[in-house]
């Protein structure tokens, strides 16, 4: 934690210079002092620090930041979630994972890099990342902390919901974010559009996921705790049943959320593959409280159990 808190008051002290010399805005101004960081022309003093330790106290920066801006997209993953979607990721890809197989892993929503930086530093040199977001403020800060942690990202500024250049990718996480969609006409081209007004943007993310991950690949999702039970979920059902298998649904803590409304569920889907089977038993599990370390062993122990139990 120390050497944390040093590099959190290295990046913001110089960040905070910045923001008067120049009237930036705080992020602004952290991602000015990344950038200087990585140029060569400022380094922290003391021993080199981790990757972890570049994460946090960039993400302990942004959250200063973005309680100063305060702009409903400027919202950050928490890190317990980060590192719970984490574990899952490995469960499911544990195969490739011993046999020192890299995956691609796609972000459509990624922000500043915080969730797919932090399943990337758990899981170590075994994933390439591909992120898209349209905010160009919130990219670039995902670029530098990338740059930072030397883990290869490879980064698209666009509307995630039109048509992606990248190609077909191994698994995919996302933060969904919740809300309608504005743009009607993208909206059209999809199987989940609302057939009256606009459509629920974390339905078209699920959709258009599915698209770019691999035949048999894994989907890890956090999602609204009401997702199903929607007056769009319908449709959303459908896409699900016809092109994946549920593997699991995961209720989270709820006091990791404001309130019952922002409750989040964490949703594993499998894409449809003619050499993979759908699971026996959908795994439905609650998290315990995360600082209760004697219910954490408990239901990991469930996860493994039902793991084994599968194949």
């Amino acid at each position: 934690m120390e050497n944390i808190e040093k590099l959190f008051s290295f990046i913001d002290e110089y960040a905070e210079k910045l923001s008067k010399e120049h009237d930036l805005t705080y992020l602004d101004s952290v991602l000015e002092t990344l950038n200087t960081w990585l140029d060569g022309e400022i380094s922290p003093s003391g021993s080199e620090p981790t990757k972890e330790e570049i994460r946090k106290a960039i993400q302990l920066c942004i959250l200063k930041g973005m309680r100063q801006s305060a702009q409903p997209n400027h919202q950050m993953t928490p890190d317990s979630l980060g590192l719970l979607l984490g574990y899952f990721v490995e469960q499911f890809y544990e195969k490739e994972f011993k046999t020192n197989h890299k995956i691609t892993v796609l972000d459509p929503a990624i922000g500043t890099g915080n969730l797919l930086l932090t399943v990337m530093n758990l899981v170590g040199d075994k994933i390439q990342g591909v992120g898209v977001e349209i905010d160009d403020l919130l990219i670039q800060l995902a670029a530098a902390s990338a740059e930072l942690e030397k883990q290869p990202i490879a980064l698209y500024r666009q509307d995630a919901l039109e048509n992606l250049m990248i190609d077909p990718v191994d698994a995919a996480i996302c933060d969904l974010p919740v809300g309608y969609y504005p743009n009607d006409e993208v909206a059209k081209e999809y199987e989940v559009k609302a057939q009256e007004g606009m459509t629920y943007a974390h339905h078209l993310f699920i959709e258009q996921s599915l698209k770019y991950v691999k035949d048999g690949g894994y989907l890890f999702f956090l999602v609204p705790d009401h997702l199903f039970e929607s007056e769009q979920s319908a449709l959303l059902n459908k896409l699900i049943t016809q092109k994946a298998w549920i593997q699991a649904l995961v209720q989270l803590p709820s006091e990791l959320f404001s309130s019952k409304a922002h409750a989040k569920s964490l949703l594993i889907i499998q894409k449809k593959s003619e050499t993979e089977k759908p699971v026996k038993e959908v795994l439905l599990a609650k998290v315990p409280n995360m600082k209760n370390m004697k219910a954490l062993e408990l239901f990991f122990a469930k996860v493994q159990k039902w793991k084994k139990e599968q194949k």
